[in-house]
């Protein structure tokens, strides 16, 4: 048994935050219905890179999911998006607010035909608030949130992170508020709308950035790979790359003078406590940077792993999808497209002991299910679902 079997999901959603969202369902065994448009299907089936005419990231946030087209344009169309509404417990849609009521579609139509559905809009900027109905994208939420003035190196121009993480921490939120309200769910038996936005997902993992400008009215700005609350706890430069020297505590800070040939600065009361590194870091980096130059990285995380310091190296993505820790972990799964053939995919970070999630399939083809789900859900018969196939 997977956690989530039995569970259906209705999803709605296209490009990253609500597929990541859903992606997250599925490995965990809910049953996803991906609705998609006629012809097109999620605009992220055209993103590059591809392989041969089929993309290669919507591969990769899809995996596991039925999909079906559905026009929500033709009255037969939805028609069967409300049968499939009484059939399914949770629905994930991440259109711009309001758009969903436009189209009839909203919350509050929705309970009315099910009340027990939890019903999850990921937006931009969220169901309320001035900037509601505003248009969104990643980036835009990365620099909004501020975390964009807080990424990159100190007097150069603002970096976006190397990845989405606007659309994918709301996705991590949303699962995580879905979860909640299908707990609360067990013991009222009701649903509930859950709203999650991209911004505030930012704003809400800005961490000590909000606590440092609220204690010491400074505006937090870009420190390369430098922490600004611990020392010394960055990237330092070495023979031939660099090498992460984290040192979260002034026990380690012992170690790592030792390591170091430092001993003479485990009494210097520049050093001695995280304050007073904190306090000294530039002068800290110049010592420990003129020492880690001598060795090449090889050598310095030997060294240190040997001696139980926290040490690591800055992999490029080649080396992380060979990484021995990474495929223990099955964190690079193989599936098998029916057109694409085999391809490597992250796999799944949650382990569960007793009812663990797995990556079984790969992602559908642009409606690829709606026959199954016209006979299998709403019990068309053949004849039915070939003049619909046929009209479609």
């Amino acid at each position: 048994m997977k956690p989530l079997e039995g569970i259906r999901v209705l999803d709605l959603s296209r490009v990253l935050a609500g597929p990541y969202c859903t992606m997250i369902l599925a490995d965990m065994g809910a049953e996803i219905i991906k609705i998609e448009r006629p012809g097109e299907g999620d605009d992220s089936r055209a993103f590059s890179p591809f392989i041969g005419e089929e993309s290669a990231y919507f591969m990769s946030i899809n995996r596991g999911k039925k999909s079906i087209t559905l026009d929500f344009k033709n009255p037969l169309d939805m028609e069967i998006f409300w049968e499939l509404v009484k059939k399914s417990d949770i629905i994930v849609e991440n259109f711009r607010p309001g758009i969903m009521e436009k189209l009839g579609m909203g919350y509050t139509e929705i309970k009315k035909v099910n009340p027990r559905i939890i019903y999850a809009g990921i937006s931009g900027f969220g169901h309320t608030g001035p900037y509601s109905g505003r248009a969104a994208y990643d980036m835009l939420a990365q620099a909004m949130s501020g975390l964009m003035s807080i990424t990159g190196e100190a007097g150069q121009p603002p970096v976006r992170v190397g990845t989405s993480v606007g659309d994918i921490t709301a996705a991590l939120f949303g699962t995580i508020g879905i979860m909640m309200a299908l707990h609360v769910r067990s013991s009222s038996g009701e649903g509930q709308k859950v709203d999650v936005s991209m911004l505030d997902s930012q704003v809400a993992i800005l961490e000590n950035a909000i606590a440092r400008y609220e204690v010491t009215g400074k505006v937090p700005g870009p420190l390369g790979t430098r922490h600004p609350a611990i020392a010394p706890f960055q990237g330092f430069p070495t023979k031939d790359y660099y090498v992460i020297i984290p040192c979260g505590n002034d026990i380690l800070w012992g170690k790592l003078c030792d390591a170091l040939g430092m001993e003479q600065y485990k009494a210097d009361q520049r050093f001695k406590t995280n304050k007073d590194r904190v306090e000294n870091v530039d002068e800290l980096d110049r010592i420990i940077s003129d020492i880690t130059k001598t060795k090449n990285t090889h050598e310095w995380v030997e060294l240190m792993d040997l001696i139980g310091h926290p040490v690591g190296v800055i992999n490029t993505i080649d080396q992380v999808v060979n990484d021995p820790q990474v495929l223990a972990r099955n964190m690079i799964v193989e599936v098998e497209h029916p057109i694409a053939g085999k391809m490597r995919v992250a796999g799944n970070p949650i382990k569960l002991s007793t009812t663990p999630g797995d990556i079984e399939k790969p992602a559908p083809l642009l409606g690829e299910h709606t026959g199954w789900v016209l006979q299998e859900l709403l019990g068309w018969n053949e004849e039915k679902i070939r003049a619909y196939l046929k009209k479609e």
